[in-house]
Parts: structure tokens; C-alpha cells; sequence
């Protein structure tokens, strides 16, 4: 509960009244304690920024209870756009648009202006959209990252494949995520080679796809992709550490002192 609070920025009784009302049925852990899943907490911010678009309380209520009611059980709110319309609350699936609460069809020119997009969820958006929907999908993973990895992970993966643009520091996050979580090397590998085939030439890409490499034992790529790291920055100080430390393991004694000699002199 605390962790959610500080991600939604929200007291306790906002929450509690959210789950009172029905929104989220959360499980209880250790100490009996509420555990939200990823789905719990994408529901949870529709309903807060419906609210912060000035849609009256009773009307949010009555259009996500209805809204839960008509999605499938196993994907709750997945495949949808959710938005402020005027007073009303308006439901995209693909290309069509409906009254979240009398369950009617709305044409395009029956649409007041919107006031602002509440919350995207593995939608087909329009194009110009998609900048800020993958900017919206990082921002939930890095709020996720210390809560819920596996929500951060989609979030984070979500951002990626919306974004018309290589989306660097989603790559970035997502590699070190996955280095972080046993027996995922592999996939933080795959990760950052994606990313290095967008930024050929990005020094931090290259560290990081090394400490991939150590993890999964391939010594001698790792080597390789430290020093690719240093050819782009020199002034690199933790890949010149790493790097010394490698080299020790590998027996290199020529090699240690002077990558940790790099590293003191700029350090100091």
C-alpha cells in the first residue's frame, strides 16, 4: 500500500476508497498486507486522472464498474483507450468509440473536445500519439521498477514497441533491469544488441553489454565490448575498473595495472 501511495501520489484513504468502491480486488500477503498487480495499479491511475479531469466521482465509478464488467476476466482494461470527453468518459477499441456508462456508440463528430488523454494500455493508438504513450509506458516502468520488476519489464518492453523512434533510455533501463534478475543474461544481451543496432556509437550501450557478457561468462566478448566502450570515451572510469578486474581474472597483470591506473587517475 505504501509503495503504491508513493507512486500515484495519493494518501491511504484515496486508495482505500478506490478498493471500497470496487475498482481492484488486491491479494493479501505477508502480515495480511495488500499486494497490487500491474493491472491493479494501470486501473487505479485511470481512476485518478478521470478524476483530475474534473469527470464527477459518481460517473467515474459507474464507467469503470461497467467497463470492468464488459472486459474479459483474464485481460482486465488491456486493448483500450480510455478518455475525457467533455463530462463524459469515452472508450476506444479500435476503431470504435463508446459511452463508458450508457454503453452507447459515439461517431466522430458526436465527440465534444477531449480534454486529455487519461491512460493508454496496449492500444493501436494513432501515430501522433505514439511519442507520448511510449513516454507514459517508460514513466510507469521506472515508477514499477522497485515494486513490481515483472510490471516494470512490460512497461519498459510496452515503450519500446510504441515508440516510433528508438526509445534509447527504455533500452538502457530494460537491459540493467533484466542484468539485475538471476539467470536473464541472455535476454539483457538481446536487449542491448537491439539497442546498439539503433546507437552504434553509444559508449554506455556497450559498458552495459559487456556486464551482460560477464554475467553469462563470455570473458572474451566482454573484454571486447569494455574496450569498444573505452575506443568511443576514453574518460569511461568505470569501464576502465571493470575492465582491470576482468583482465585479472583472465591473467592479464599488464593489463590490470594499467586500466586501474586509468581508473585512480580519474577518480582522483
Amino acid at each position: 500500500m505504501r509503495e503504491l501511495q508513493a507512486m500515484l501520489g495519493v494518501s491511504r484513504s484515496v486508495v482505500s476508497g478506490l478498493i471500497a468502491a470496487g475498482f481492484v480486488n488486491p491479494s493479501r500477503g505477508r502480515g495480511n498486507a495488500y499486494r497490487f498487480t500491474f493491472q491493479d495499479v494501470v486501473l487505479l491511475r485511470t481512476a485518478l486522472q478521470l478524476r483530475d479531469a474534473r469527470i464527477p466521482p459518481r460517473k467515474i465509478i459507474m464507467a469503470l464498474s461497467r467497463l470492468r464488467d464488459a472486459l474479459p476476466e483474464a485481460l482486465p482494461l488491456t486493448g483500450i483507450r480510455v478518455s475525457a470527453v467533455g463530462s463524459d468518459v469515452a472508450v476506444r477499441t479500435g476503431p470504435s468509440q463508446w459511452d463508458a456508462v450508457t454503453g452507447q456508440f459515439l461517431l466522430d463528430f458526436e465527440v465534444a473536445q477531449i480534454k486529455g488523454d487519461v491512460v493508454f494500455l496496449d492500444a493501436a493508438p494513432a501515430q501522433k500519439n505514439l511519442a507520448h504513450q511510449a513516454q507514459e509506458w517508460y514513466d510507469l516502468g521506472e515508477q514499477l521498477r522497485a515494486s513490481d520488476v515483472n510490471g516494470a519489464e512490460r512497461a519498459y518492453t510496452k515503450a519500446i514497441a510504441l515508440s516510433p523512434t528508438p526509445f534509447y533510455a527504455a533500452y538502457v533501463d530494460l537491459g540493467a533491469l533484466l542484468c539485475e534478475l538471476e539467470a536473464r543474461g541472455e535476454d539483457a544481451l538481446n536487449v542491448f544488441n537491439e539497442a546498439l543496432a539503433h546507437f552504434p556509437d553509444d559508449a554506455v550501450l556497450h559498458f552495459n553489454r559487456a556486464i551482460a557478457y560477464e554475467e553469462l561468462g563470455r570473458l572474451e566478448d566482454a573484454e571486447q565490448s569494455y574496450e569498444h566502450c573505452l575506443a568511443l570515451d576514453p574518460s569511461y572510469a568505470d569501464a576502465h575498473h571493470n575492465l582491470a578486474m576482468l583482465l585479472e581474472r583472465r591473467g592479464d597483470a599488464q593489463g590490470l595495472v594499467r586500466h586501474l591506473s586509468a581508473y585512480r587517475r580519474l577518480t582522483t
